[in-house]
């Protein structure tokens, strides 16, 4: 694998990417939780998923140890799984080739084609999920604030998704920081989320309009 793509972006963006070996030994550091279905993670400079690639792997894994005989659960918490990784880059090929490794790993996990609902939903999750912007300004590309989805499984087929701006989220343990005015305060009384939708299954996510149809573009222009 190499580490650069070009001369050019090492220069222009500083743009090198991270050998599997180290981050392997890096993602060690933190093994209990990179196997926790539910642990949440973001990488503010995620290239094509060097990273993510992995902690999904990890994860998927401990889908398969706990509910690997059911393939409801299965299914279900796979795609929580992958609700749970957030990551942002500032590339736009390496963002769209980060949530091209991400779905194909899910896919190949569970057997999916691009027919399935939970196909069409985990598309759906890794555009909102992996963010084409700057995590230095905080803004997406096309200028407006990195929003995130918290996705949030509630059993028997149902999601919830609740979206936080990021930049409202970086300030979380600034005001939970000991002598802080607001220490006391638990976070609900601080942060509160833009939107929040109703409960939804993997059906209603799938049919969220306009993503069969970039689903589809997607596949078309896939080698």
């Amino acid at each position: 694998m190499s580490l650069v793509k070009s001369k050019q972006r090492v220069a222009d963006h500083g743009e090198v990417f991270t050998p599997p070996w180290m981050v392997e030994a890096m993602l060690d550091l933190v093994k209990d939780e990179t196997e926790r279905i539910d642990s949440r993670f973001l990488e503010p400079a995620c290239g094509s998923g060097n990273f993510l690639v992995p902690i999904l792997q990890r994860k998927l894994a401990a889908v398969e140890l706990k509910f690997g005989k059911s393939e409801f659960e299965k299914r279900h918490y796979a795609l929580f799984a992958l609700m749970c990784i957030y990551g942002i880059e500032l590339l736009p090929d390496n963002i769209a080739e980060c949530r091209a490794n991400m779905l194909e790993i899910l896919a190949y996990y569970l057997a999916l084609d691009g027919s399935d609902d939970l196909y069409r939903a985990a598309f759906q999750v890794l555009s909102q999920n992996l963010v084409h912007g700057d995590a230095l300004s905080m803004h997406s590309s096309d200028g407006q604030p990195i929003t995130f989805a918290e996705w949030g499984y509630l059993g028997k087929g149902k999601f919830q998704r609740r979206d936080f701006r990021f930049d409202s989220l970086t300030q979380s343990s600034a005001y939970s920081a000991e002598g802080s005015l607001f220490a006391h305060l638990g976070k609900h009384e601080i942060f509160t989320p833009a939107k929040t939708y109703p409960p939804m299954t993997v059906g209603e996510l799938a049919a969220v309009p306009g993503i069969a149809e970039i689903s589809r573009s997607n596949r078309r222009a896939a080698p």
